[in-house]
């Protein structure tokens, strides 16, 4: 019998970061792997850290669709949101291009909404609204063309696991073990109901201690803090202007217009895609 092929496309939400394994990272696709089927999986991660939905598009997807894949996740998002450069319409764009050309090959597609990272971060009202707008619009997005191609979409941009800091890393913006067995368990309970994933689900209990405070704390300081700071040097300055701009608009009581422009964004994004643009996508990744 055919072994399931596996396929992870994304960021370092889905390369594993905050669930430490020997010198690498494992992660929730790992997870969910393996209790897709009885027996063994063909699992191949190919998320990068940093990772942008551009990356997906035009790196990860080609070597995905070259091995086959019965199952692709495809989780991206918020790292174009952290960008000065985002641009909801051609995040919508790569997104549909990459969702057709996998349903194309006939994977099953697996999506997620995800939360918004001014919050996780516990930034200031007037900083986490901007991010909050940007994530809430890409998780529309990404629920739309969900719909559109069938895939099986996990909304954990919800629940109480997003202020359970005992499922999030030391960084606020990546699960730890608890939080990455938490996604591969909603995501194995989505499968199963469509009788894709035949295997155990996932283990809720943490296989490994969590690291120690100091050495949370010392993955903070280090690797942690550059990634920060490689992010907010390039998004900072506008995310300041932004923050002005929330707070001219609470003061004379019209912030509802910042909220009505991410719906029309939204809206925009989505009518601005031909209905065979991810025809054309899927024949040229062919």
């Amino acid at each position: 019998m055919r072994r399931l092929r596996f396929v992870a496309l994304g960021d370092s939400l889905t390369e594993g970061v905050g669930d430490p394994v020997g010198h690498g990272w494992r992660g929730w696709a790992a997870l969910l792997a393996t209790g897709l089927a009885e027996q063994p999986v063909l699992f191949t991660n190919l998320a990068r850290s940093g990772a942008q939905t551009v990356d997906v598009a035009e790196r990860q997807l080609a070597a995905g669709l070259a091995l086959c894949p019965d199952l692709v996740s495809v989780v991206v998002g918020v790292n174009d949101t952290l960008r000065r450069t985002f641009d909801l319409g051609a995040v919508a764009a790569r997104l549909d291009t990459v969702y057709a050309a996998c349903t194309g090959r006939g994977a099953l597609l697996l999506t997620a909404c995800l939360p918004d990272p001014g919050t996780m971060l516990g930034l200031p009202d007037a900083l986490a609204r901007p991010l909050a707008r940007r994530q809430r619009a890409v998780n529309a997005v990404v629920h739309a063309l969900s719909d559109r191609y069938g895939a099986v979409h996990l909304h954990a941009c919800e629940g109480g696991w997003t202020t359970d800091r005992s499922m999030w890393s030391v960084d606020r913006l990546h699960p730890g073990e608890r939080g990455h067995r938490q996604l591969a368990l909603r995501f194995h309970a989505l499968l199963a109901e469509r009788g894709v994933a035949t295997g155990p689900a996932p283990s809720p209990d943490n296989e490994f201690a969590a690291p120690t405070r100091a050495a949370s704390l010392w993955w903070l300081a280090t690797a942690g803090t550059g990634w920060v700071a490689r992010r907010c040097t390039d998004l900072l300055p506008q995310l300041l202007t932004l923050a002005a701009g929330e707070l001219r608009h609470h003061a004379r009581g019209t912030s509802a217009r910042l909220d009505l422009r991410t719906s029309a964004a939204v809206t925009a994004a989505l009518a601005a895609l031909s209905s065979s643009g991810g025809r054309e996508a899927e024949a040229e990744a062919a």
